[in-house]
């Protein structure tokens, strides 16, 4: 994907500014954003703030921007706190997520689907093992993930990957390599998380387009937590003992009894597509992963 970029004009400066001072509220301690991030593209439009413990991604007509993790990591549960979009939000997109790259590539997917003032959002879920992907989940949340900060989690471990939203799991993606599923368990990945225009798909199939009136558009950041095996120079930081320990707390982590009853009640209440009930797939075969346990 190309993205164009331009100048922001004073005007939108200034709402960045004014938006800013807004979310000037209490941080979650131990965030720093310029240790653990770089900004990557979007000419000005993405800032650290509050000497590290915020960042702000804003999209106009011209370019959206990104950021994207110092590290790599291979297992790991990531934390982040997002308040998303306000009012007319339709065709922008907010993604977070872990990728690693070539043709063969892994990646663990949130994206934040905008919408009309009014209407709900919709969290876009995805698993890549070894290049496939399509193995879309997507829900409604049951509050306004605009009004404030709210977590969100990805728990990948050699077990399961599991998606959660303020604690509550929302989706698990569980490792059934021995049924001939692919599953990440090899390639270091990095965070990544870019605001950008989609309007040929994300909001009611494209049919609504990205009111550019509205524009700025503003994603805000902070609270990032990362327990985590870092990948540096072809090693993990787990290798060690003293990193082996702490991990072993994530690194098993499985649902329990009670972690599987309220994935049940978002699936149940929330959940609005899964590919494992797409009656258009099913008819070419049901994939190996939605006929396991």
């Amino acid at each position: 994907m190309i993205f164009s970029s331009s100048s922001i004009s004073y005007a939108n400066k200034m709402t960045l500014v004014a938006l800013l001072l807004a979310y000037s509220v209490r941080i979650a301690s131990g965030t720093n954003f310029y240790g653990d991030f770089n900004i990557t593209w979007g000419n000005g439009r993405s800032q650290i703030i509050n000497n590290g413990k915020m960042l702000t991604l804003s999209l106009d007509k011209y370019s959206g921007s990104g950021f994207e993790s110092k590290n790599q990591y291979l297992f790991g549960q990531i934390d982040m706190q997002l308040k998303l979009i306000p009012g007319n939000s339709a065709g922008t997109v907010t993604s977070y997520y872990l990728s690693s790259k070539g043709k063969t590539w892994d990646e663990i997917d949130f994206e934040f689907l905008g919408n009309l003032s009014g209407s709900p959002y919709t969290i876009h879920t995805n698993v890549f093992a070894q290049g496939k992907g399509n193995r879309e989940q997507q829900f409604h949340l049951w509050f306004d993930p605009t009004t404030a900060f709210h977590t969100y989690s990805i728990l990948w471990n050699p077990h399961n990957i599991v998606f959660s939203v303020d604690n509550i799991p929302i989706r698990v993606f569980n490792n059934a390599m021995n049924k001939g599923v692919e599953f990440p368990t090899k390639q270091p990945m990095r965070i990544y998380s870019s605001l950008w225009n989609a309007d040929d798909w994300a909001t009611q199939g494209g049919r609504i387009k990205t009111d550019w009136t509205k524009a700025p558009f503003h994603a805000v950041y902070r609270g990032f937590r990362s327990r985590a095996c870092i990948w540096s120079g072809g090693a993990s930081s787990c290798a060690s003992k003293a990193h082996a320990s702490s991990a072993k707390v994530w690194m098993d982590r499985r649902l329990d009894a009670a972690g599987y009853r309220k994935l049940r009640w978002v699936q149940n209440k929330y959940m609005i597509y899964n590919y494992c009930t797409d009656s258009s797939r099913v008819k070419q075969g049901l994939p190996l992963e939605c006929k396991v346990p």
